[in-house]
């Protein structure tokens, strides 16, 4: 395998494993097995090291590429067109994916359905205000996976989940929607509520 190949390789590793802990909440949602969603959270502390390796695995790959070739005898065969994968275009493709890779958690919510609704409660006193606090949360996108859920019971006013503070605010109609039901919903995408 040439030298090209593991940087473009390594590049696409590195872009995808940079990403995964957001990549697995749409990956989980499109599968319908939610529960696995925090799976990956462990990854996000080495984020930032994962997106400079595949950065600099990049700029090397196109001096690599762009870099003036050497002549050294006058041949006729380094006119031959370069196989696709040891072509520019696949390098510029490779980078692209890079590019969408490490910048997935920034638009991840058009892969949730918008579930926010009008919802018509009786008496301010009927509704309620709970904070939880939730484990495994790393981005925006596992704010709106979150949110996505737990907008799907009846009863909810707001959602409101927030990965830096580590929590998740709820305003319901409690003769519609339980704290259980609630919990439950949180539960089904796989991060964990702590007490």
């Amino acid at each position: 395998m040439s030298s090209e190949k593991k940087l473009l390789g390594t590049t696409i590793i590195t872009a995808i494993a940079a990403s995964l802990c957001c990549i697995t909440p749409v990956l989980v949602l499109i599968a319908g097995t939610s529960g696995i969603a925090s799976t990956f959270s462990w990854i996000e502390p080495f984020r930032p090291y994962l997106i400079a390796l595949t950065i600099l695995v990049l700029l090397f790959a196109w001096y690599q590429k762009l870099k003036p070739k050497k002549q050294e005898i006058d041949c006729e065969c380094d006119d031959e067109k370069p196989k696709f994968m040891n072509s520019k275009k696949f390098l510029f493709l490779v980078t692209l994916f890079a590019g969408l890779m490490l910048t997935f958690p920034y638009y991840t919510q058009i892969f949730y359905p918008n579930t926010n609704k009008e919802v018509v409660y009786v008496s301010e006193s009927n509704v309620s205000k709970i904070e939880y606090n939730i484990k495994g949360m790393t981005c925006t996108g596992c704010e709106v996976h979150i949110e996505s859920e737990v907008n799907k019971l009846d009863g909810i006013i707001e959602v409101k989940a927030n990965y830096e503070k580590g929590n998740t605010i709820v305003k319901y109609d409690k003769k519609k929607v339980t704290n259980k039901e609630i919990e439950d919903a949180v539960g089904k995408t796989g991060y964990k509520i702590i007490e």
